[in-house]
């Protein structure tokens, strides 16, 4: 009977929780439940980040299909159209066509012609130089991976690059944009050889991208080759079926017509410079997007 009493007697105890405990953050976070609600969206940022990262790293090093790369191309055609006519407005000289930039100095014999270094020759070397140059940066491609994603973008970057830095040149040269007479080129101080070298460099850079895909396409850079292989196209007049390699050269010569005569309107209007910044913009969006099939290397 003692032994009940004391037992009765004895207070109930109360047991405090651990705030440390798991139970606690349970009902912690059921009286907050936006707090449970950003806890659990930072432990899915936390677990999707690394996978995100490296399905990006994936993508870019994935190989493009040249099948799908027709309109960056077609663009690539109206840049050089587009470029091209800039130097030629100025100077006479078109910055990326270079087939008879290797005869500048070839004057003829002495005494029956004139054999100084002109400003025309001069800035033909220059324009021939800097697009080799602008070629052998290319050939970076050739390290990462020609027909890679990653190594595209960058060389599209490239040549936006360079095409700035021309039109910051000539913006600073202070010179004007066209000339009237082949005697009397409109580029003629140091900024303005600085510029028309970026010309060069940037459609050099694009020619070696571009050849590198190896589509009907060709350099996207000579019309002459294009124009060339068109005519001698076996299927030329079969307008009724549709021919991958006659088509694209059509395309190909339509949009470099096209680049020029957009260009000599936009030239007319705000001068080199601005015209230089729009081909910035414009070169930005070549850059090809869809996936390209895995190519099989033979075993060494």
């Amino acid at each position: 009977m003692a032994d009940e009493k004391n037992y009765l007697a004895v207070p109930r105890q109360e047991h405090h929780r651990n705030p440390s405990s798991p139970t606690s953050t349970v009902d912690a976070e059921s009286a907050n439940p936006l707090k449970g609600e950003n806890i659990a969206a930072k432990d899915n940022v936390e677990r999707a980040g690394p996978n995100t990262a490296a399905s990006c790293w994936r993508y870019l090093n994935e190989d493009v299909d040249t099948a799908q790369t027709t309109s960056q191309l077609a663009l690539c055609y109206f840049m050089t159209g587009y470029i091209g006519v800039i130097s030629f407005s100025a100077i006479f000289v078109w910055c990326g066509f270079q087939t008879a930039r290797g005869n500048f100095a070839q004057h003829g014999p002495s005494g029956s012609r004139d054999t100084s270094f002109h400003k025309a020759d001069q800035q033909a070397l220059t324009s021939l130089i800097s697009f080799n140059a602008g070629a052998f940066i290319g050939r970076i491609g050739d390290r990462v991976g020609a027909h890679k994603r990653i190594w595209l973008i960058a060389g599209t970057f490239i040549q936006a690059v360079l095409t700035m830095a021309a039109a910051i040149a000539f913006w600073k040269s202070g010179q004007p944009s066209i000339s009237n007479a082949r005697d009397d080129p409109a580029w003629t101080n140091v900024a303005t050889f600085v510029g028309l070298a970026f010309m060069s460099a940037s459609l050099g850079v694009q020619g070696i991208l571009a050849k590198r895909l190896n589509t009907q396409f060709g350099t996207t850079i000579v019309l002459t080759t294009v124009w060339v292989e068109l005519v001698s196209d076996p299927r030329l007049f079969s307008l009724r079926q549709r021919v991958i390699s006659r088509d694209h050269r059509v395309i190909a010569a339509v949009a470099l017509f096209i680049g020029s005569f957009v260009s000599r309107a936009i030239l007319q209007k705000i001068g080199t410079a601005g015209t230089l910044g729009v081909a910035v913009g414009i070169k930005i969006f070549i850059v090809p997007t869809k996936r390209g099939q895995k190519r099989n290397t033979p075993a060494e």
